[in-house]
């Protein structure tokens, strides 16, 4: 499923965060974002072949921001036809409906099978990652375009390292690209790999910093801030030298995200000038 993400209601909004996917993040599909148009394309082709995977069989939705990328206009390569036909293996359901061989699906889980069922199904969507990885090396060996559960830039000796998912990340870039210039040792990580969450993924690249910065385009209403920071926290909370997290939401709504505010925001996190578990960066009055 592709999903153009934008903000839930109310008051009425048809602009862009995550809050319409957020709230489905706990249904059972593979989760992937996009950071523009490109990625787009590309995780769309892939999904395909992730989810028809005999070795997943697991729905997949494959996440843009709404308007910063679903209505952007930016360069774009197409594979041809052709390239998608190599890529993709011819279609074959693992499960089809003929009156020759009768079947049930979709009955009824009673309390001594469901938490047998909601284990299986746990299990998969784990276990999907696997073959994610491997599908996204043939993707890289195929088109020259990578992708991984987390995308480093610039974090060879960072001592604080910034988090984003989805379309702000190429904004984040444009600030590390500045501070590295002034000699600040700041770098980015950018989450394409939702669900299944790659925990080892985000103990590995952390280590060694000082501070991370985690960008939300969600709050968790009452909770502790950020589903994202949350999930980060999790990961993280029985590392003996974590960093220190700080918790930013950003762009709700579809409010702009500068440069100058990802710049803002390490300055804050790096000099420790905040204590909150999160904050709504940019509330007016």
């Amino acid at each position: 499923m592709a999903i153009g993400n934008r903000a839930v209601s109310g008051p009425i909004n048809i602009w862009n965060d995550h809050s319409d996917i957020m709230l489905q993040r706990d249904a059972g599909w593979i989760s992937i974002f996009a950071q523009n148009g490109q990625e787009s394309v590309d995780m769309y082709i892939q999904a395909f072949k992730i989810a028809e995977h005999p070795d997943v069989m697991l729905p997949i939705n494959v996440n843009m921001d709404g308007f910063q990328l679903t209505h952007m206009v930016e360069p774009i390569v197409f594979p041809t036809q052709a390239q998608v036909n190599k890529f993709l293996p011819p279609y074959k359901p693992a499960a089809t409906i003929h009156p020759d061989k009768p079947l049930s699906m979709g009955t009824l889980g009673l309390p001594e099978i469901y938490t047998e069922a909601v284990k299986a199904r746990d299990v998969a969507l784990v276990n999907s990652k696997a073959v994610i990885l491997k599908i996204w090396k043939e993707w890289e060996k195929q088109f020259g375009r990578k992708y991984e559960p987390i995308e480093r830039y610039k974090v060879e000796g960072a001592d604080t390292l910034i988090l984003t998912m989805g379309s702000m990340g190429e904004t984040a870039e444009v600030a590390i690209d500045e501070l590295r210039k002034k000699g600040v040792k700041v770098g980015l990580l950018k989450l394409k790999l939702w669900r299944p969450f790659p925990f080892d993924d985000i103990q590995a690249v952390v280590k060694g910093a000082k501070t991370l910065i985690v960008t939300d385009r969600a709050l968790s209403y009452g909770g502790p801030g950020g589903p994202l920071a949350s999930e980060v926290r999790a990961a993280l909370y029985a590392e003996p030298k974590r960093p220190d997290i700080f918790n930013y939401i950003i762009g709700l709504g579809g409010r702009d995200v500068k440069v100058e505010d990802f710049i803002q925001m390490i300055d804050q996190a790096s000099k420790k000038k905040t204590e909150q578990p999160y904050q709504l960066y940019g509330v007016r009055g």
